[in-house]
């Protein structure tokens, strides 16, 4: 087997980034040698490979589904958002420079199709058969004319496109049609089909319009995905905030201990890498909630400052809405804080920033003897160390360099040396991601918490978190394998679109 697909969407959040990985996760499972690519990637959520590239999360937890160590050749364009016209442009997993939407869709990534095809030909040339994921629509006919990421890169590759769209919205008909008739003939001639996701309900209700549908457009629908919930991981928001804040199925095991442990996520500006705290909600008694108003942080056992694209905004909105006093108060109170990345330096003392917001010199909330400097360089590393006694690993990202002046070490190596972070009191912080899915190291710091907070809680002794995200990957694998046409979608991603396909009038503008 030799081929690919193109999984797009009729709007953005319509389950191109879970389809994709359920693809994934199913074909590795019928023994093919499978590989995810998304050519530019716009999120706040990423991740770092082996190699110290940066990419975007999506693809990282795709590339888990298909039994791979991710690289950044799966995502050689990430941006990530800095303000509502702005975003940094990361290529090859490195920071190329700061651009605004106009500076970028005006010249720049017209450039990058040569760079993003000769790297899906890299990985079709690795592989037996890459699935690639869309973003937004590719009917976006505003932006088509420099689009590499849509009908720009099917076209390029000669892929076949499967568009997916959210019936759970409405509308979902209408989409398909619109979608496939704003395109031009040449870009139809690749759009294979469809494939409806978060159906509920009896499927042969939809049937009579998925008929009239394949009359209309000449193209068949390859599979009906029930509604599942849990299993919107690893997401892609951009500048939007998602409150999900947990990565299980809804059925949640009782908690271990006599008492819950509720963890307050404050909502900040431009949050990165939100799924930090995914872990703790996995944790069975631990409740996981954003907010954005002081009272709300008064029942809470554990805050939680978040990675930010923007420390300095971040800090000042915080401010701006009473959190910042509030968590002052907390820490005078012995209450437990924790900060990540961004939100470590919030709780610091300094921040010197000529890079990120060009602010200068700010006062931190001073919550930890910290003193941080935005360095030019990002720091892209995945490190590994031990903290209460346990194993931890994590991965940086972040211009932010932090000299710590007191308190403990959070974080250190086998000998006892301060690797990362710091605390003072139950006030903790690291630059580290991810530290929270090292199981022993999780349940260590919830115990640390449950002490600090009065709790009588007790962490379940056999969560395993990298075991619950296969499990969710499997799962994705088995809505593939369940309720889609598999023979025929892998003739599709063997052999492409089919021949003949009509054209919908009125196709894209001239």
């Amino acid at each position: 087997m030799s081929g690919g697909l193109l999984v797009a969407g009729t709007t953005s959040d319509a389950g191109k980034s879970v389809v994709t990985a359920g693809i994934c996760r199913w074909l590795v499972r019928q023994g093919v040698k499978v590989a995810p690519f998304k050519a530019q990637n716009m999120s706040l959520n990423s991740f770092v490979t082996r190699e110290g590239a940066e990419i975007g999360r999506a693809q990282a937890m795709q590339a888990q589904a298909c039994r791979i160590e991710p690289t950044a050749l799966m995502n050689p364009v990430l941006l990530k958002p800095g303000g509502e016209q702005s975003s940094q442009v990361v290529l090859l997993g490195k920071p190329v420079g700061e651009l605004s939407a106009r500076g970028y869709h005006g010249g720049r990534q017209q450039k990058l199709l040569g760079t993003v095809l000769d790297c899906l030909a890299e990985l079709r040339g690795t592989y037996d058969a890459v699935i690639c994921e869309g973003a937004g629509s590719p009917a976006e006919i505003n932006l088509r004319r420099t689009d590499i990421v849509n009908m720009g890169i099917a076209r390029g590759a000669r892929l076949p496109v499967l568009v997916v769209g959210d019936i759970d919205r409405g509308g979902v008909f209408a989409s398909f049609f619109g979608t496939v008739a704003l395109l031009s003939p040449e870009d139809q001639e690749l759009v294979a089909g469809y494939l409806v996701n978060k159906f509920r309900g009896d499927v042969s209700l939809l049937e009579p319009g998925l008929d009239m549908l394949q009359g209309l457009t000449g193209r068949r629908t390859y599979g009906v995905l029930p509604f599942r919930h849990g299993l919107g991981i690893d997401e892609e928001d951009g500048l939007r905030v998602s409150l999900r804040g947990a990565v299980r199925e809804s059925v949640v095991a009782p908690p271990v201990g006599e008492d819950v442990l509720r963890v307050a996520v404050c909502a900040i500006p431009l949050m990165s890498n939100f799924t930090d705290v995914d872990a703790l909600a996995a944790e069975p008694g631990v409740v996981v909630r954003f907010v954005d108003r002081p009272e709300e942080l008064a029942d809470a056992d554990l805050v939680v400052v978040p990675g930010t694209r923007g420390t300095v905004r971040a800090l000042r909105w915080l401010r701006e809405r009473g959190l910042a006093d509030a968590l002052v108060r907390r820490a005078a109170e012995g209450l437990p804080v924790l900060g990540v990345c961004g939100g470590f330096q919030i709780l610091g003392e300094h921040i010197e920033d000529e890079v990120e917001s060009r602010a200068g010199a700010v006062p931190g909330l001073g919550l930890l003897p910290v003193r941080v400097r935005f360095a030019r360089e990002k720091t892209l590393t995945r490190p590994s160390g031990q903290a209460l006694g346990e194993p931890v690993e994590g991965y940086e990202i972040h211009h932010g360099v932090a000299t710590v002046e007191g308190g403990e070490a959070f974080i250190s190596d086998g000998s006892g040396h301060s690797l990362d972070g710091c605390r003072a009191g139950a006030v903790w912080g690291t630059h580290w991601h991810g530290s929270l899915e090292s199981d022993g190291f999780r349940r260590a710091f919830l115990r640390e918490v449950a002490a600090a907070a009065g709790r009588r809680f007790t962490p379940a002794p056999d969560t395993s978190f990298a075991a619950l995200r296969e499990e969710q990957l499997d799962r994705l694998g088995d809505l593939i394998e369940q309720h889609a046409d598999t023979d025929a979608l892998w003739r599709l991603i063997e052999s492409g679109a089919p021949q003949g396909l009509p054209f919908i009038p009125p196709g894209a503008p001239a």
